[in-house]
């Protein structure tokens, strides 16, 4: 394999390496995928106002996400499935967290249970939940995932439905027959069943709960002690609402442009909740990172983090743990390159004032001397 030096060359070998069916399932997004791109395109309409002359010998990227001490605000995503990328999936993925001294988040559909990724030793990681029809299911897994030591739950508040991703119809997506959705096994919800569409279209339809709700935000905090963080967030309206009903931080995400079609992109939509949320609650970022660069981007504009998600499952395809490990790495390097060379020696040194959008207002020069 030729030397990676970036974050997105992992994709092309995951194309090659991965069967049809798969690489789909992780690459596409909704309909005409507009979102899909504009997720990663929308960054590079926000540029630098570096400071120069400014002692960068010393850099520190350590942060605290709820009260826990990481190295870096950057962390992983909730991604299905990561046993088709790669035979060790979630367990690989919990181990180069784990190294990276960051957190992972565990999704529902893991081919891993909780306490799989529990037993791959010590590390922060978050466990992220879809509310199936079936509340004894759900109380039943939030139990788990707080016994086996997670810290957080990520409540997915964007998907009443599955997206309409027409490459998973085309391909008539399922899980391969090797695998299960581990955390609901016992519980007989862990096969996907063939359908003349997507098998996890079908699968969503049968068992997400579409009457999701505010209120069930409030069920969800009678019944476990962990903190819950609302990702599918992307209006000032709905950042107050989360508040007023007890998040303890917001995900401002579009489900990896997987879901509702031209939506805007996640860094587009970052600044309107930040300003919502007036410092109540952190504010973390999903989608779309690629670039060490893009990690600034996203906290000049007001967030306490950020999570990758793609990145995660195209280098564990390509290089299973040892490429996710060098994905977070590169990522670290990238973003403390740019911190330095920003003038910025902590994070919280990173303001507004080091990028310039094109909805700023325009400087004002001076007028002209007649």
């Amino acid at each position: 394999m030729a030397e990676v030096t970036n974050v997105t060359e992992y994709q092309a070998i995951a194309k090659e390496k991965l069967p049809k069916m798969v690489y789909d399932y992780y690459a596409s997004g909704a309909e005409d995928q507009w979102t899909l791109a504009e997720n990663t395109n929308a960054f590079s309409r926000i540029l630098f106002r570096p400071r120069i002359l400014i002692d960068v010998s010393k850099i520190d990227m350590t942060t605290t996400v709820l009260g826990f001490k990481i190295s870096m605000p950057i962390m992983i995503a909730p991604t299905a499935m990561q046993k088709m990328a790669h035979p060790e999936g979630e367990y690989a993925t919990a181990r180069a967290a784990s190294a990276a001294g960051t957190i992972m988040t565990l999704s529902s559909w893991a081919t891993s249970s909780v306490e799989e990724v529990a037993s791959t030793g010590p590390g922060i990681r978050f466990f992220q939940l879809y509310v199936y029809k079936n509340r004894n299911v759900v109380a039943q897994l939030v139990r788990r995932a707080e016994r086996a030591g997670f810290k957080a739950i990520a409540l997915t508040v964007d998907t009443p439905r599955l997206g309409r991703r027409e490459s998973d119809i085309k391909n008539r997506f399922t899980l391969p027959p090797n695998l299960t959705l581990k955390n609901f096994e016992g519980l007989d919800l862990g096969k996907m069943d063939k359908a003349d569409d997507s098998g996890l279209a079908s699968y969503v339809a049968g068992q997400i709960d579409r009457t999701l709700s505010w209120k069930d935000v409030k069920w969800l905090q009678s019944i476990t002690s962990m903190p819950i963080l609302v990702k599918g967030v992307l209006t000032a309206e709905d950042t107050r609402i989360a508040i007023q009903n007890g998040a303890a931080g917001i995900i401002v995400s579009n489900h990896g442009a997987r879901q509702l079609d031209y939506v805007p992109a996640t860094i587009m939509a970052l600044e309107e909740v930040v300003k919502a949320a007036q410092g109540r609650v952190p504010v973390f970022l999903d989608g779309g990172v690629r670039r060490g660069t893009d990690v600034f981007k996203a906290l000049a504009l007001g967030a306490s983090g950020i999570f990758i998600g793609r990145p995660v499952v195209f280098s564990l395809a390509a290089d299973g743990e040892a490429g996710v490990r060098k994905v977070l790495q590169m990522l670290r390097d990238e973003f403390e390159l740019t911190m330095a060379l920003s003038g910025c020696r902590s994070l919280n040194e990173i303001t507004r004032n080091h990028i310039v959008t094109e909805w700023d207002a325009p400087k004002a020069l001076p007028s002209p001397r007649l």
